[in-house]
This record gives structure tokens, sequence and C-alpha cells, in this order.
């Protein structure tokens, strides 16, 4: 016989958002890096902050920052172009927002007359123009940029390119924007860029050639935030929708989350599903395997996948220890040297995936990732009939 759940008439909106590319409620951890932006629009052309590379894995919250810097610009009344770098990015800006916004912004209006004869002596007015639109969707990226910024600067404002996702299959739309932003720079005009994306994306994008603009700018890789603003980011939310936790539920979820922001609203979220009024141990225990599970599939998969066949197998050493490894173990685990190994860590470490505490020391950087790595992690049997 058919289980029928019933369904709640009335349920208070769940404050957590574990979806990709959504704002969290509460957005923690981040303040330096949107502090310095801040002051980087205030302080005028010229301030290094302009120019911001954010790298980090899935779920860092990279996105979530971006969200959180456009508002930061647009509090100062500078305008935004928010992008995600797929293919024909650059023609997007120059037949669709630039466009747009030059039409918005430019005080002579989004019309021009144009002299096209006489239709009667001239001295008795009889004039003829020709009416169009003064924006067409042609001209470059650069002189779109130019003629926008020249606008904007009257005002004491200015614009915010900010492009997600960045990889190398448009590195040529990014060398081009780079281009066009270094000259604007260079006149000192007022105009901000933000591109994030995975480690390795960044790093490709940074040796790439024709690109040497973006490797002045500030890069700021995003990890783990600190248990007391995961503790912030748990908290609070719970407490403005009119619930609580026990002390001791939330430390657990805090301690689970590791610092990793898609887990803290992996965790939050099924906890606050699950619990009444007050979220207890026994609602986190059960939210923080349902977190791990959707983590191993939606994260740890994906960025496995990526690897070479030597660096999963670093990882697969790591694996077998309960906590963090020594580099020296690992190697022999692997039957390599330990030099061999080295530039392999080095690479597990600029893809932000594993972390080195200590000198000889590494740790996998995500939670869930060693579980995932020893195949513990199950969705669990489905029985067809």
């Amino acid at each position: 016989m058919e289980t029928v759940i019933a369904v709640p008439t009335s349920r208070s909106t769940n404050p957590f958002t574990p979806t990709f590319g959504t704002s969290p409620a509460l957005l923690v951890g981040r303040g330096p890096v949107i502090q310095e932006f801040a002051d980087a629009l205030d302080d005028g052309p010229g301030a290094p902050g302009r120019a911001l590379l954010l790298s980090g894995q899935r779920g860092v919250g990279k996105t979530a920052l971006l969200n959180a810097l456009e508002d930061e610009a647009k509090q100062r009344g500078w305008l935004t172009i928010s992008e995600t770098a797929l293919s024909g990015l650059v023609d997007r800006m120059t037949t669709d927002h630039l466009p747009r916004l030059l039409a918005e912004h430019d005080p002579r209006g989004n019309v021009e007359r144009r002299f096209s004869g006489f239709a009667a002596p001239a001295r008795l007015g009889g004039v003829n123009f020709d009416t169009g639109k003064r924006h067409q969707p042609a001209p470059s990226l650069r002189s779109q940029l130019t003629e926008l910024t020249g606008h904007l600067a009257r005002n004491g404002t200015g614009v915010v390119v900010t492009i997600d996702e960045i990889a190398p299959e448009t590195l040529a739309d990014l060398r081009a924007i780079a281009a066009t932003v270094q000259h604007l720079f260079r006149e000192d005009r007022p105009i901000a860029v933000i591109m994030a994306g995975l480690p390795q994306s960044v790093e490709a994008l940074l040796d790439a050639s024709g690109i040497t603009f973006l490797r002045r700018a500030m890069h700021r890789p995003l990890g783990a935030v600190s248990r007391a603003a995961a503790a912030r980011g748990l908290a609070v939310p719970v407490e403005e929708a009119g619930r609580s936790w026990e002390d001791a539920a939330l430390s657990q979820a805090v301690e689970a989350t590791r610092g990793y922001p898609y887990m803290l609203q992996l965790v939050g979220f099924h906890a606050y599903r699950a619990a009444g009024q007050v979220i207890g141990v026994t609602e986190v225990a059960a939210a923080v395997s349902r977190a791990t599970r959707d983590v191993s599939s939606l994260v740890h998969r994906p960025t496995i996948s990526s690897l070479t066949a030597v660096e999963v197998a670093f990882l697969e050493a790591m694996a077998q220890d309960e906590g963090p490894s020594l580099t020296a173990e690992i190697a022999q685990r692997m039957g390599k040297t330990t030099v061999y190994v080295g530039q392999y860590r080095r690479r597990l470490l600029d893809k932000h995936i594993i972390t080195a505490p200590e000198r000889g020391v590494v740790s996998l950087a995500m939670p869930g990732m060693r579980e995932h790595l020893r195949g513990e992690i199950s969705a669990g049997e489905l029985d067809f009939w």
C-alpha cells in the first residue's frame, strides 16, 4: 500500500539556500574582500582593488561574493555589467549591455537628429531632419566603455564588470576585455573588473599570452570561513526566522561544515527543514549525513573527474588516513619519490583541493572528500518493480 505523506498547509520559508549561484541570507567570512573593493571604488582611479580575481573550488561562494560586490558598487551609484564567461561574451557586451546603458545614461538622449535637406527656402524654416537611434550596437568594446565612463565620471560614479565561471574556452574574449580595461585604467576612467573561476581556470588565464594586465590584478583565493563566521552563518538566519538551536546542535553543525560555505548552507537547510521550533542534535546528525551525500554528488565527483590519474592517486593515498597525511607516507604508498610526489602536491594545493597545515603535512580541504574517495558515501539502493 502506497504511503501518503501529508504536506503541511503552511511552513516558514527555509532561510538557507544550498543552490549554486544563489546568495545566502547571511554572507559570512568575506567581509575583508568586500571592504577592500569598496575602498578601491572610493579611492579613485589607480586603486589596485579595481581589478580583482577570485578563485576557489565549487561551493566556496564565488558567485555569492560577486553578488555582494555588485551590491556594494550599486550602493555607491555605480552601474554593473554581470556576465558569465560563455561563448560570445564580448558580443553580448557590445550588442546588449553597453547599448542599453548608453541609452539610459547619455544626457543627450537616445535619438539624434540628422540633416537631410531643405523642404523650402531655408530662411522660411524649411529644414528637414531625420531621426534615428543615437547608439547603434556596432561600436567596439573600447569605444562604448570609453563613452559610458565619460558620462558616468561627470556624476562621480563608474561601471563595474563582473565575469563569473572564467574558462580557457573563452580566453580570446577575456583577453579582449582585459586589454580594453587596461587602456581605460591608463586613462583614469572609472571602471572596475572582477573575474571569478576555479583555481585551475584562473591559473590558465594568468599563464596565457597577452594577459599581462590581469597578472597585476589583486588575486583573492577563497577557502574556508572561520568557526566564528560559520556559527554566525548558521545561527543568525535561524534566529531571524523565529527559531533557535540547541547549543550542542549548533556546535555539531559548525564542526561538520569545516568552514565550507556550501556545506554550511546544506547542513542548515536540512536541519531547519527537519526540525521544529528548536534544532537539536538528532536533526543535525541527519542533516550532516544528507549534506555529505549532496556534496559527494555535486562537488567531489565533478572535481575528481577533472584531475589527472596521478593527482587522483595522490588523493586516494591521503584518504587512507583518518586525518592529515605525511607527504613522505603518501610517496611510499604511491611507490614514488618525494620529489615526484611533490609536484602533484603543489598542483593540488594550487587547485585548493588540499591544504598544507604544516611542513611535510597535507590535509583534504573539503568535508566529505575522504569518504567519497573511500567509496563510503552512497545515495542508497533504489528498488524498482
